[in-house]
Formats: C-alpha cells, structure tokens, sequence
C-alpha cells in the first residue's frame, strides 16, 4: 500500500456517501464516481452529513467527484470501493471496466450485500485483487465489515484489506468463502424469518418482537456474539433449548407471504409513500427515530472502541 491514502468510491448512493465520509473523516483523500447528475449534486451535503454524525470538525477536504471511471487520476489509489446499485449486470460491467484501468496489484472490492464476488468478478483476468466489502448499513456509523474472498481472491489482498479497515476504524470480519450471504446476513435472514413468522402467525406484534430483541438476548449482543454467549452460559443448556425448539421453527424457503404482500403493497417502511411498513409512521415520528437509532449507535460504538483500547 502507497502512503498517500486514497480511496475511490464507485457510486455516491446512501452507502457510497456513508463509506466516503469514513474515510474523509479518517483523513484519506476521497474520489467518488457518480453518473447521476442530480446524485452528484447532493453528494457533498450527505458527505458532510455523515462526516458531522462521526464528530468530524468540518476541516476535511471534501471529495472530488467524477462523472466517470475515466476521470479518476488511478496514480497512488490504495482501494478502490464499488458501491452501485445491486444488480450483478451493473456491478459485472463496473469491474470488467475497472479492471483495464485500475493498475494492479490495487484492490477492488465490491460492497454487494447478496453477490458473491466469484460472480461479479467471473471472467476477468485479475480475481486475485477482487474481494467483497460488505458494509452494514449505516456504513459510516455500524463498526463491521466483511471482507469476503473467493477462490481466486489472494490471502495477502485479503489481508491488505482488512488492514486498511482498521485504519479507518472499521471492524474487519474475514469470510473464507463466498457464499451467498456471508456471515453476517445469513444469521441476520436466519431470525428475520422467524420474527415475521412470529407477527404473521398472530403470536406477537411487531413492537413486542423486537422488544424481546433489544432488551432481551439482543441486549447481550453488544458485550458478547452469541457462540462467546453461550461458552459463558453453559452449551448443554442451549442444546437441551433447541431439542425442543427446533421441530417448531420456520425453515420455509422464500419470503414470507405476510412480507411480500407488505412489498406488493408498496408498504416498505419509511421511504414508501404510504409510510406504513411492520409500523404505521408519520414524518415527525420518522425524524424523531431515526434520530434516536443513529444516537443509539453511536453510543454503542463507543462502547466497543473503548473495549478495543482497553485490550
């Protein structure tokens, strides 16, 4: 890796705004690709956003933005951070493109929350620089993020990787193989699925579900995940737990009706027209949560990096 510190960002979306402002923050010097007009326009404004929401003072230098890949000067890139939209056609042309014009051996990685990187990354002559990065939205606020490999993918990017996220503060998770999912959102679906069963078969609402998430064995999450939990408590207990349990989970292998109906609807939570999603919101009640979860994660990672000096 250079000593310059410079990242380019393929699209300026929620999470490509979220990931630039991590990295301004941390003192990089920031290059986002963005083709939409009107998303370039507003890019600075949600860089700041961002930056702010992490405590920055307001002296980092703002991104340079680019309407294209070919307007990036690639002299001294250390990671390049693919960020468009999710659709593997799109993210299999952005590759196939940064690959003639990235010189390796420069790292580019993709954020796609569901395609594996062999899929994006099929066909070209340089898999070995190719790794998913999965950021957890939101990116600049959730310490976690998966650096996912594929056969092709090489230990030492891998490692190179992982490094540069702990530079910029990140929580680097290694994911050996690139299955659908990876680790994170496989064990995420895994209790989605059983919470929304649970609100569709009529057992609980929606606010009593993920109360027993927060203030229940949620709450445990943040000081332990759950295997570290479960070495504490006792394994036989747990085992004992789920030989009665486990005949009675849902193991169904699509969406739930109850969640494709909601999305048929156009009831998709807070950015639907309707605002009406698990829960019927309005503006001001929008505003005041997404106010309180953003507060709540950042006291939240602060209990983690003062857990990380203090080891």
């Amino acid at each position: 890796m250079s000593s310059i510190n410079k990242v380019v960002v393929v699209g300026g979306g929620t999470m490509g705004c979220a990931v630039a402002a991590m990295f301004n923050v941390a003192g990089w010097r920031v290059h986002v690709v963005e083709s939409d007009a009107a998303a370039r326009l507003a890019l600075p404004g949600k860089v700041d956003a961002a930056a702010q929401a992490l405590g920055a003072d307001g002296r980092q230098s703002p991104p340079s933005i680019h309407s294209a890949l070919i307007h990036v000067d690639w002299a001294d890139v250390d990671i390049v951070i693919e960020c468009v939209f999710e659709d593997l056609a799109l993210k299999q042309a952005v590759f196939a493109e940064l690959e003639t014009l990235c010189p390796a051996p420069i790292p580019l990685t993709s954020n796609s929350s569901s395609f594996p990187i062999s899929q994006i990354a099929k066909g070209l002559a340089t898999q070995s620089r190719m790794l998913g990065l999965h950021f957890f939205m939101p990116a600049h606020l959730v310490p976690a993020v998966e650096v996912v490999c594929s056969e092709a993918s090489d230990a030492s990017t891998a490692d190179d990787v992982s490094a540069i996220m702990l530079a910029v503060g990140k929580k680097p998770i290694r994911v050996k193989r690139d299955i659908p999912g990876f680790l994170a959102n496989r064990i995420q679906h895994a209790l989605m699925r059983e919470a929304i069963a649970l609100v569709e078969e009529g057992f609980a609402s929606a606010q009593d579900v993920d109360a027993a998430v927060r203030y229940g064995f949620g709450f445990r999450y943040i000081a332990a995940g759950p295997l570290l939990q479960k070495d504490l408590a006792g394994i036989d207990i747990h085992c004992a737990a789920a030989t009665t349990m486990y005949p009675y989970l849902r193991t169904d292998q699509e969406p739930s009706a109850y969640m494709r109906k909601l999305v048929a609807n156009g009831d998709i939570g807070v950015k639907s027209p309707s605002l009406r999603g698990f829960y019927q919101w309005t503006p001001e009640q929008v505003a005041v949560e997404q106010r309180r979860y953003e507060t709540a994660l950042l006291k939240a990672a602060r209990i983690l990096a003062d857990e990380e000096v203090a080891h």
